[in-house]
């Protein structure tokens, strides 16, 4: 079956198998968080152990995990993190600026650190303004076009939530340069909650995005 990236809580995993990554996502909790487990080789890691552990725990299997990556403080992206990673011995990431308010945090990251599963490599993007530590995660696929994942700072139909117009701003000016300034239309995304979409897909609507102010 073809990926789509359509899931929701208790529905099976959306599963992508690219050369050397598979990516799998599940919705997991009340509010609907993806999580997002990343095998290459033999290593595997996670990227928001949002809730559900027992879901998440599964998913993991006996093929163990490596890390998790949180991608930001709110609390509906880190329920499970601290079962998670008693469960398993994984290391726990994020960036400095938001790890004080996330439990279980061994190690902090910083714009342009990479993050290894396997032979994989994942770059730290830090995008200011859903909160200050905000990430997302890039991978530049060898044979294909490069993959995102942004937490909640970009959806399908615009940039996450901010809650001043200074915040808005640094997300969109962020988001223009880090994002949108330096990747293709191809890139694929996929957000912390509901359906992914490209870049290509968005770019577009930029302009109204800076209009309208959210």
């Amino acid at each position: 079956m073809a990926y789509t990236g359509d899931v929701s809580r208790g529905s099976a995993p959306a599963v992508r198998t690219l050369d050397h990554l598979t990516i799998t996502k599940v919705s997991v909790g009340p509010m609907d968080n993806n999580a997002y487990l990343l095998r290459c080789g033999d290593d595997q890691l996670l990227i928001d152990a949002a809730n559900d552990d027992e879901t998440l725990l599964a998913l993991i299997g006996h093929a163990g995990l490596t890390t998790v990556v949180t991608t930001h403080r709110h609390g509906d992206h880190w329920q499970a993190l601290e079962d998670v990673v008693e469960a398993t011995g994984a290391r726990s990431l994020a960036h400095a600026a938001d790890a004080g308010e996330i439990p279980v945090v061994t190690g902090t990251l910083a714009e342009g650190d990479t993050v290894t599963v396997g032979d994989c490599e994942l770059e730290v993007i830090h995008l200011v303004g859903h909160t200050p530590g905000s990430i997302a995660l890039l991978y530049r696929d060898p044979n294909g076009h490069a993959h995102l994942w942004t937490g909640d700072s970009l959806f399908p139909g615009g940039p996450g939530r901010t809650t001043n117009p200074t915040e808005f701003h640094s997300l969109m000016t962020d988001l223009e340069t880090k994002v949108f300034g330096r990747l293709p239309d191809e890139t694929w995304f996929y957000p912390g909650h509901g359906r992914d979409s490209t870049l290509g897909k968005e770019r577009p609507s930029i302009p109204e995005w800076r209009a309208r102010g959210w």
